[in-house]
């Protein structure tokens, strides 16, 4: 990696690289398809901020609004990502959850967030939560598949890096902290762990895998943090929307905030 270019790096520069790794976030159950509608205009709309502002990576939302997200991003750069997979709990049949996959990439879906089994994981069987994930890797061959471990749930360590080793065994283009949904998301030292188990993992294999903090991920200090964590375990080479997402919804604003003094897309 090259720390000295990484140093040179402003604040206001790695600002604006940071907007171009969000998956904006909208998973309510008051989702509208103009709430949809709008989240897919600002998406899409951060390079009329001025020059160097890339436009977001993603839109992600729940596989009924993927029609509405990917009619309004047509001729765009930005995907549309969807939860999938009986989001956030992940408490349901694997057929049901890859039915429900199965929908979200007819509707229109280029990307897959789902979340592991936890139950199953932390009663140890891991071996059906690999089962399941490659099941999901098979549904999800065409799209890109992030899968979310919920590290807020896995208590420890070492649970963090099995679950990791897991995912990425079984085929996952990147790996997720948190669905957002509960208390504990993203923290630097479960991204730690995480990008650990990546970085072995391409030591071993020379296969990258992408990495994607989420959950409380609003103010700008704490994803140049994580943006900082990649450089420093990963290399620049993983600063790049095919290998760095943070899933957010305000984070945008703050940003954007700091960086024009607006309170965001007018």
């Amino acid at each position: 990696m090259n720390t000295d270019q990484h140093s040179k790096t402003s604040r206001p520069d790695i600002l604006k690289h940071l907007l171009g790794f969000l998956d904006l976030t909208t998973l309510e159950g008051a989702d509208t398809e103009e709430k949809v509608r709008q989240l897919c205009r600002k998406a899409a709309g951060f390079h009329a901020q001025g020059e160097g502002f890339p436009d977001a990576a993603a839109v992600c939302v729940y596989p009924t609004l993927v029609k509405t997200a990917r009619l309004a991003l047509e001729g765009t750069d930005v995907r549309v990502a969807s939860v999938a997979g009986a989001f956030p709990s992940g408490q349901s049949d694997l057929q049901i959850k890859l039915r429900e996959m199965e929908y979200a990439i007819r509707e229109g879906a280029d990307e897959l967030d789902i979340v592991i089994s936890r139950g199953k994981f932390l009663e140890g069987l891991y071996d059906e939560v690999y089962d399941e994930l490659v099941a999901a890797r098979d549904v999800a061959r065409k799209v890109t598949l992030k899968v979310i471990l919920e590290t807020g749930e896995l208590i420890s360590t070492e649970k963090i890096r099995k679950a990791s080793k897991i995912a990425i065994r079984a085929g996952a283009d990147f790996i997720k902290t948190s669905t957002g949904k509960i208390p504990i998301g993203a923290t630097p030292e479960a991204a730690g762990i995480m990008l650990q188990a990546i970085r072995d993992h391409y030591r071993e294999t020379g296969k990258k895998v992408g990495f994607k903090p989420a959950g409380g991920v609003s103010e700008p200090d704490r994803a140049i943090g994580y943006y900082q964590q990649v450089q420093e375990i990963l290399g620049d080479e993983w600063l790049t929307r095919e290998l760095f997402r943070m899933g957010a919804s305000r984070l945008a604003d703050n940003i954007l905030k700091e960086l024009s003094g607006t309170s965001g897309l007018q």
